[in-house]
């Protein structure tokens, strides 16, 4: 028998979450069956989605929802030896029995030299999102210049990457000046400290003065009504989150976006990454040799100790990490 440690939804959040809106139980695993393997969390994942997500999917009381790069510590299904391993979607919790439905290998070629953790992602959930955002949705093409928000985050960074590595001007913006240091290193061509700025609209209009072609936002509110309008006709907006809207006890009032939206033909499209799950494979592939090549570089902020999850959450959420947010057990 195997005790595991659970991180619990106490109460649904209002506004930031509190410690006290958590609870750590014990649980007893029971012992596996035929098709079943036990897994150890080794990393897990602290994400913005699991702010609304909380809301609309999770009832008090229920684990908290997340993905985790685990270990097969038991095994009693031949697709997962034991020392594999995998990616499984199973929450804050230090071990848990699956069937293996819902777990994915990490790649298998993966080098000693990458930590496992990017699992989580660069070369996970976050690449991929970055990924088909870019490729899928925006469908960057020959000229176009590439306006990304909350450039330092797990997603964020790794758009710009990408859109460098294909040969496009990127413009990114975070809310620390040494955040925007870190986008210069990693080839941004503009970056901006969007907390500092006198305006907004003239920090847009500086860095790109023709304006944009494709935006990735990841920010939602005050920012994307701003550069809705720096916009080129026939722009495309890939709405990936709205971090800026999560905590609020109020709804936002924004302004209306069709007269933009109209004259100048764009297209904006809000997308979720298992659309294309069919291409998941080849893509972390992909992924994965930019990395070795030195093309995609990544950054980690790591917290250690499961005792530490709602710490690290809600670090995430107040943008105290640059690159990806990761619980290190």
């Amino acid at each position: 028998m195997v005790n595991a440690k659970t991180w619990t939804l106490r109460k649904h959040f209002v506004g930031f979450p509190k410690f006290s809106d958590f609870e750590m139980k014990e649980e007893q695993l029971p012992e596996t069956k035929d098709g079943e393997v036990l897994l150890e969390a080794v990393f897990l994942s602290v994400d913005p989605y699991m702010r609304p997500y909380s809301a609309v999917h999770m009832k008090e009381g229920n684990v908290m929802i997340g993905a985790q790069v685990a270990r097969v510590v038991e095994s009693k299904n031949p697709s997962f030896p034991v020392g594999c391993y995998v990616v499984a979607s199973t929450g804050w919790r230090t071990h848990s029995i699956s069937d293996g439905k819902d777990l994915q290998l990490l790649l298998t070629d993966w080098p000693e030299s990458i930590p496992k953790s990017l699992g989580l992602g660069t070369i996970g959930m976050p690449g991929l999102t970055a990924y088909y955002g870019l490729m899928e949705v925006c469908q960057i093409k020959d000229g176009d210049i590439v306006l990304v928000n909350a450039a330092a985050g797990a997603v964020g960074s790794v758009v710009g990457q990408i859109a460098k590595i294909k040969g496009f001007k990127v413009v990114g913006c975070a809310g620390s000046d040494k955040k925007v240091a870190y986008l210069k290193q990693i080839g941004f061509d503009e970056a901006f400290n969007y907390k500092t700025v006198s305006s907004l609209e003239e920090a847009l209009k500086k860095c790109s003065p023709e304006g944009y072609d494709c935006y990735f936002d990841n920010v939602g509110g005050q920012f994307s009504s701003v550069a809705l309008e720096q916009m080129r006709r026939f722009g495309r907006i890939a709405v990936c989150g709205g971090i800026s809207l999560y905590n609020d006890t109020t709804k936002q009032t924004g302004p209306y976006v069709q007269s933009v939206m109209v004259f100048k033909q764009l297209r904006m499209e809000g997308f979720i990454v298992g659309r294309w799950k069919h291409k998941d494979e080849e893509t972390l592939k992909q992924l994965m040799a930019w990395v070795k090549e030195g093309k995609l570089k990544y950054e980690e902020h790591i917290t250690k100790g499961f005792e530490n999850m709602p710490a690290a959450f809600m670090g995430m959420l107040k943008g105290e990490n640059t690159g990806k947010a990761i619980v290190a057990v």
